[in-house]
């Protein structure tokens, strides 16, 4: 029989387990990003609560200066260990980390040395991340997909680029500029300025 034609009751009774699982983990997946709904924010609070040291500590070390450079261009925002910090804050609120994970993925994917890691690392990443339905799927052209897909059956170090590249650009066009007006970084940069006086 053809699964299109089982009823609804057949599903309910287990009759085809791994189909039933996955469907549970969509349905927990489902819960816990409506659930991060009722939770969204924009606030500083969020962004100290995931700074690499200890929120007090770091925000001391970050000057004024610092957090008002990350507004000269995208790359130096994300060169900057706070603004990385601030930024995914950020992205979380717009439920677009995947973005900036993706991006971050890549890079460190960059660095790998061992011939017997990179097919491994290189399939995560693209199971995680560029697949159709990955778990956290980014925003690419099919273009962009199926070349990456192609890049796939003979890994290299550059097999991401191409993808890397339009995340980037993406978030540079639309999450950056949207970033530079949050309450995340406006109040950041009132914090450092506050320290000041």
């Amino acid at each position: 029989m053809c699964v299109c034609s089982q009823s609804l009751s057949d599903h309910a009774v287990g009759t085809d387990p791994p189909a039933e699982r996955t469907g549970q983990r969509q349905n927990r997946g489902m819960r816990t990003r409506l659930g991060c709904l009722s939770h969204k924010s924009d606030s500083y609070n969020d962004f100290t609560a995931i700074l690499p040291d200890k929120p007090n500590r770091a925000l001391k070390r970050l000057s004024t200066e610092e957090a008002t450079r990350w507004a000269d261009s995208f790359d130096v925002l994300l060169s900057h260990k706070y603004g990385l910090a601030a930024f995914r804050a950020f992205l979380k609120t717009e439920f677009s980390e995947e973005n900036l994970e993706f991006w971050l993925a890549c890079e460190d994917f960059k660095k790998t040395r061992s011939a017997a890691k990179l097919a491994s690392k290189a399939q995560r990443i693209f199971e995680e991340f560029i697949d159709v339905q990955a778990p956290r799927e980014v925003n690419i052209d099919f273009q962009t997909r199926e070349l990456t897909r192609r890049n796939m059956q003979e890994p290299s170090l550059s097999c991401f680029d191409q993808a890397q590249g339009k995340v980037h650009s993406l978030m540079e066009k639309d999450s950056y500029p949207r970033f530079l007006r949050s309450k995340i970084y406006t109040d950041l940069l009132s914090q450092t300025q506050r320290r000041l006086s």
